[in-house]
C-alpha cells in the first residue's frame, strides 16, 4: 500500500470510529465491543487490504501514552493504600493464571511443546489496561475496585511480559532456569520502577520551566514514550518506567504546572487517549483477516481450534477467580489486625473484579511477536485472537447488567480522617477572603476593593461558589483582578498545603484546583484584555 493510501485508511479508520462510537450509543453497548465488531466487518468487506499490525510498533505507539494518562490520573493515595491487594493481582493473580493457561492448553493439545503452551498463558494472562478502562467507563462501581482494576492494569502488562521473555527463552533453547527467571523478573521489576521515578522528576522540572503551553504538552507525549524507550534502553521494565514516569508526574503537576497547561493538556490527552483506545479495539477487529489467513497456510481453521480457545477461555477466566476469592479472605482470617482495617468484603467483589478482567490489544500484539520459528506461533496466536474477542464480546458486553445484579455497598478502605469538600471550601475561601483583606486596606482606612471583600468574606462564611454580578467591575479593572490572581494563588497554597498534610483527599484537590484553574484563566485574560485595550 502506498503512503497515501496508507494515509487514506487511516481517515477512514477515523470516521468508522465516529460512526461506531455513535452506533454503541445507539445500541446501548460497549464502545469496545462495537469497535471490534466493527472492525471485524472491515476487514470482511473484498477488495480492502490485509491489516496485520507490527506488534512492536503497536506496543510502541499505543501502550506508553495510555499507560502514561492513566497513571497520570491515578489517585496515589488510593494506589498506595491498595498496593498490597494490587500486587497480588498484578504479579500472583498473573502468574497463578499463566500456569492454569499452559496446563489447559497442554491438556487440549499434547503435541503443543510446553515451553509454547506456557508462553500462551503468559500471552493472556494479563488483563489489558485500555479494555479495563474502557469496560469500567462510566460503570455505577465503588471507587475502590475501579482503583484496583486500573491499578492492577498499570502493573500487569510487566509481570505478564518478563513471563513472556521467559517462556519464549525457554522454548528456543529447551532450558529453563527458575534462580534465574527470578532474578530477572525482580531486577526488571525493580529497575523499572527507579527509573520511571527518575523520569518523571527530570520531566516534571523540564516541563514546569518551559512556560510554553503547546511545547510543554508536546513534551508530555515525549515523556510517555522517552520513559519507556529509556527503561528498554536500560534493560529493565519500559511499562513500569512509564508508570512510574506518570505516577511521579501526576504528583508533581499541581505544584509545577500552571493552570493554563493544565486545562489544555487535559484537554488535548482526552482527545489523544480516546483516538488510540478506539483505535486499539479496530485494529484487533482488522486483524482476523491475517489470523485467518495464517491458520490456513498451515491447513487449519479457527473451528479446527475450538476445544483449544474454549478449554483456554475457561481456564483464563476460572483461575482467576480461583485465586481471588482465597487471596480475598484468606488474609483477613489469618491476620485479625488486617480484618479490623479492612473488613471481609461481600461475594459480589472478587465476582465482579474476576469478571471484569478483560484482554486487549497488549495480548495481541505479544502474540504477534512470538519469532516465526517458535514451535505452535499460529496456534498461539489464532488462539489469542479468538479468548481476546469471546473476553471483550462476552465480559464487556455483560459487566453492567452484573454489577447491576450485584450489591457492592459498603466495600471502603479504612484511613485517616480528612477534611470534607465543604470543609476544603471553607479553609480556602478564608484564605482567599485574607488574600483580599491584605491588598484591600489603605494607610487612610479606605478599602480599595470592598466588592472583592464583601463576594470573598460571603465565600469564607457560606462556602458558596464565587458569582460575579453585572457591573461589578470599576475603573481600577486591572488592580481588581491583580486581587482575584493573590486571592486565588492564596487559596491554592491553602488546599495544596492540606493535601500533603493529608487533610484532604486527591479527588477533593483535583475538584478544587479545576475551579481555581479556571478563576484563574478568567482573571489571568481581562488583565490581558485590559492591557491591550489600555
Amino acid at each position: 500500500m502506498s503512503p497515501s493510501g496508507q494515509f487514506e485508511l487511516v481517515l477512514g479508520l477515523m470516521a468508522a470510529i465516529i460512526v461506531l462510537e455513535l452506533a454503541a450509543k445507539r445500541l446501548r453497548m460497549p464502545p469496545s465491543a462495537v469497535l471490534v465488531l466493527g472492525g471485524i466487518a472491515l476487514a470482511l468487506i473484498p477488495g480492502l487490504p490485509e491489516i496485520t499490525p507490527d506488534p512492536d510498533l503497536t506496543l510502541l505507539l499505543f501502550l506508553p501514552p495510555l499507560l502514561f494518562a492513566s497513571a497520570y490520573f491515578t489517585v496515589w493515595s488510593d494506589f498506595r493504600a491498595n498496593l498490597r491487594i494490587i500486587l497480588q493481582l498484578a504479579v500472583g493473580a498473573v502468574a497463578f493464571t499463566t500456569l492454569a493457561v499452559g496446563v489447559a492448553a497442554h491438556l487440549v493439545m499434547p503435541s503443543l511443546p510446553w515451553a509454547a503452551c506456557f508462553t500462551l498463558g503468559a500471552i493472556l494472562s494479563p488483563p489489558d489496561a485500555v479494555a479495563a478502562k474502557a469496560a469500567l467507563k462510566g460503570l455505577p462501581l465503588p471507587p475502590r475496585i475501579v482503583t484496583l482494576l486500573e491499578g492492577e492494569s498499570l502493573v500487569n502488562d510487566a509481570t505478564g511480559l518478563v513471563l513472556f521473555r521467559i517462556a519464549i527463552a525457554a522454548g528456543m533453547t529447551g532450558t529453563f532456569e527458575a534462580g534465574h527467571a527470578s532474578l530477572e523478573f525482580l531486577w526488571l521489576a525493580i529497575g523499572g520502577v527507579a527509573a520511571g521515578v527518575v523520569f518523571g522528576h527530570i520531566a516534571a522540572l523540564l516541563l514546569g520551566r518551559l512556560r510554553d503551553v503547546p511545547l510543554s504538552i508536546v513534551g508530555g507525549f515525549l515523556a510517555a514514550w522517552g520513559s519507556y524507550l529509556g527503561g528498554e534502553a536500560l534493560e529493565v521494565s519500559g511499562v513500569l518506567a512509564t508508570v512510574g514516569c506518570g505516577l511521579v508526574m501526576g504528583r508533581r503537576q499541581h505544584d509545577l504546572f500552571t493552570a493554563q497547561l493544565r486545562t489544555h493538556a487535559n484537554a488535548v490527552w482526552a482527545v489523544a487517549v480516546f483516538l488510540m483506545e478506539s483505535m486499539v479495539f479496530i485494529i484487533i477487529g482488522l486483524s482476523l483477516r491475517g489470523v485467518l489467513g495464517r491458520l490456513e497456510a498451515a491447513g487449519t481453521g479457527l473451528t479446527d481450534l475450538l476445544p483449544m480457545i474454549v478449554a483456554v477461555t475457561l481456564a483464563m477466566i476460572l483461575s482467576r477467580f480461583a485465586w481471588l476469592f482465597p487471596s480475598t479472605y484468606l488474609p483477613r482470617f489469618l491476620f485479625p489486625s488486617l480484618r479490623r482495617r479492612d473488613p471481609y468484603p461481600s461475594v459480589a467483589v472478587p465476582v465482579i473484579m474476576g469478571w471484569a478482567a478483560i484482554r486487549g490489544v497488549v495480548s495481541l500484539a505479544v502474540a504477534l511477536s512470538v519469532p516465526v520459528e517458535f514451535p505452535g506461533r499460529d496456534i498461539i496466536l489464532a488462539t489469542t485472537w479468538a479468548v481476546i474477542l469471546v473476553s471483550i464480546l462476552g465480559q464487556a458486553t455483560t459487566l453492567a447488567p452484573l454489577i447491576r445484579r450485584m450489591r457492592l455497598g459498603g466495600f471502603t478502605l479504612e484511613r485517616r480522617p480528612t477534611l470534607s469538600e465543604s470543609e476544603a471550601r471553607i479553609r480556602m475561601a478564608r484564605a482567599a477572603l485574607d488574600a483580599v483583606r491584605k491588598r484591600s486596606d489603605t494607610a487612610d482606612g479606605r478599602q480599595r476593593h470592598p466588592r472583592l471583600l464583601e463576594q470573598y468574606g460571603h465565600r469564607a462564611t457560606m462556602a458558596e461558589r464565587f458569582h460575579e454580578s453585572e457591573g461589578m467591575l470599576t475603573e481600577d479593572r486591572r488592580e481588581h483582578f491583580a486581587a482575584v490572581l493573590a486571592a486565588n494563588r492564596a487559596a491554592r497554597t491553602e488546599i495544596l498545603g492540606l493535601h500533603r498534610g493529608g487533610r484532604i483527599h486527591d479527588t477533593v484537590l483535583h475538584r478544587l484546583e479545576a475551579e481555581l484553574d479556571l478563576e484563574e484563566l478568567g482573571a489571568e485574560q481581562a488583565l490581558a484584555e485590559g492591557e491591550a485595550a489600555g
